[in-house]
């Protein structure tokens, strides 16, 4: 699998097109993209945080295949023109071998975006990067407006498709994104995205993330604009952590 500190920036973009409330809602089976991305530009001005349970799938079909599932919790906060995510994983299983049982076990690692940065708490070393440049990125669907969405990416609208979110069926709108900044399509040439129009929120992204690697994102008991604390969007260290830059 890729590695390196230049991954979080990619993974960081890939956890982020989780719309906030919906205000507007087209007639059945009549949306397309303009429906789409005025309705993200009415949610855009009630959001101001979400929490979910997350689960993540990296694949790296080439030259072997090999798939690893983190699981956990993700929290976006946005007040003005302030943004904050956080991902506390808690789980995670490595080396999933296909039409066999996962096995988890405890494997706990924080990622946050704050203040223009980067931040990767795992085995007791912090691993730091400068990520002002993305935040824009990184707050899609985050209380970002249709109008920012589009500004930032090409958008081509692939129907309407049925989704199961436990055992509840869901009707979400998929979309198809290329990023126009080529820093930006470099690391993550396409997501393709399923949004459920009646809550605006996403129930399934896959991130391409070139060289044979995708990571596909499934969120589940989205809670929208909860209270989140100041300590969801910071990293507990100790007197021998180790600030890897």
């Amino acid at each position: 699998m890729r590695s390196g500190i230049n991954i979080l920036i990619a993974s960081s973009v890939a956890l982020v097109l989780l719309p906030g409330l919906a205000a507007y809602a087209a007639p059945p089976d009549q949306k397309d993209l303009k429906d789409v991305l005025h309705q993200l530009d009415l949610a855009a001005s009630g959001f101001r945080s979400t929490a979910a349970d997350v689960e993540y799938d990296n694949v790296q079909t080439d030259p072997i295949y090999n798939k690893d599932i983190d699981r956990g919790i993700v929290y976006y906060k946005r007040d003005g023109r302030s943004f904050q995510m956080a991902v506390h994983f808690r789980e995670e299983a490595v080396g999933v071998e296909k039409n066999k049982p996962v096995q988890y076990k405890p494997e706990p690692k924080d990622l946050i975006y704050s203040a223009g940065k980067v931040t990767l708490y795992q085995a007791d070393k912090v691993y730091v990067k400068d990520a002002a440049k993305f935040e824009s990125y990184l707050l899609l669907g985050f209380g970002a407006s249709g109008s920012e969405l589009a500004a930032k990416w090409d958008i081509a609208y692939l129907g309407p498709e049925t989704l199961t979110d436990g055992k509840t069926s869901v009707k979400t709108e998929k979309l198809e994104l290329v990023a126009k900044d080529q820093d930006v399509r470099k690391m993550i040439p396409k997501v393709t995205i399923w949004i459920d129009a009646a809550r605006a929120v996403s129930l399934k992204q896959i991130f391409d993330l070139g060289q044979g690697q995708s990571k596909t994102c499934y969120y589940s008991n989205i809670k929208l604009n909860p209270t989140l604390a100041d300590s969801d969007f910071i990293i507990k260290t100790g007197s021998k952590t180790q600030i890897m830059r």
